[in-house]
């Protein structure tokens, strides 16, 4: 994996943001845009799991999962954990609130 600017990896490596534009993604990952949203129509990142819609216009893509689902590509079974435990922080806690 590239990339061209490290402001864009230490944003994500501090835990500073986890859903990214397509831009960000495509400097983060070196993979452009356009094939980010060929995975997407094509059903090899699922929604609410490696991207979200913001809006009509407006997709955003988990960065932590995306990093994983490449560096795992040949490797669904250990993705599928990644993504298992990503499901699990999203889930409320007693009180009703995220533990993100």
């Amino acid at each position: 994996m590239a990339t061209s600017d490290p402001s864009i990896v230490n944003k994500v490596t501090s835990g500073t943001s986890q859903f990214v534009k397509k831009r960000e993604i495509a400097k983060i990952t070196g993979i452009s845009g356009e094939t980010f949203k060929k995975y997407r129509l094509s059903g090899r990142l699922s929604e609410n799991i490696h991207w979200i819609r913001v809006n009509s216009k407006v997709v955003l893509y988990n960065v932590p999962l995306i990093l994983d689902w490449l560096r795992n590509i040949n490797h669904p079974e250990i993705h599928q954990q990644a993504i298992d435990t990503y499901q699990e922080m999203m889930l409320p806690d007693k009180k009703g609130r995220r533990i993100l």
